[in-house]
Parts: structure tokens; sequence; C-alpha cells
């Protein structure tokens, strides 16, 4: 009998010290690297079903209508750039966001989109 086991995810990137607390320049490049992470529309849809609690990798992938290697693929951007975080739980992975400041960000341009 083969048994496949799958690695566990890897831990989060270490958070650096607060933007605000840098100077202008710094606070500056963080909005625009957060911006940069979130410019598809798949990571807006993600952040966007996040916004309701953690799901699962199957689950975005129902909530969105695209393949789970895309859902990944995205879920690892926004990883590596702090806005979602992963949980192992089992077999699977639970991914939450970081913090809900994000998730206002999005909901705001949706709603703004479409005024």
């Amino acid at each position: 009998m083969h048994v496949t086991t799958t690695p566990p995810a890897q831990p989060d990137p270490p958070r650096p010290a607060h933007p605000a607390e840098g100077d202008p320049q710094q606070v500056l490049q963080a909005a625009s690297d957060l911006l940069r992470a979130l410019a598809s529309p798949v990571r807006v849809g993600i952040v966007r079903a996040l916004a309701d609690g953690g799901k699962y990798v199957h689950e975005l992938v129902a909530a969105l209508g695209v393949s789970q290697p895309l859902v990944s693929q995205h879920l690892r951007v926004l990883r590596t750039s702090r806005i979602v975080t992963a949980r192992r739980q089992a077999r699977e992975t639970q991914y939450t966001l970081t913090d809900d400041h994000v998730a206002h960000i999005v909901l705001d341009a949706i709603r703004h989109a479409q005024e």
C-alpha cells in the first residue's frame, strides 16, 4: 500500500517593522506593494471570499470558478505579501486574511467599481 503525504505548509515569513514606523517613502512603498499584490481579479476575489472567514482551497476554487492550480498560485502571492496566512488542519490548509484592513480596501474598491 502506497501512502502519499502532503508536505506541511511553509510558515509565513516574519513580518518586518510596521511601515508607519519608517520614513514616509517606506510607507508609500509598502502601500504600493500592497496594491500591487492585489492587482489581479483572482486575488481580489480571494480576498473578498476570505472577508467572510477562513476558507480551504477547494472552497475558494468553488467560489471563484477557477482551477485549483490557479488559486494556489495566487494564494502564494498573497502569502508572500503577508495578506493571507495559512494554517494546516489535518490534510488541508485553511487560509485567512492577516487583518481585516485589506478586506475593507478590496470591498470598497468593488463597491466603487460598481458605481
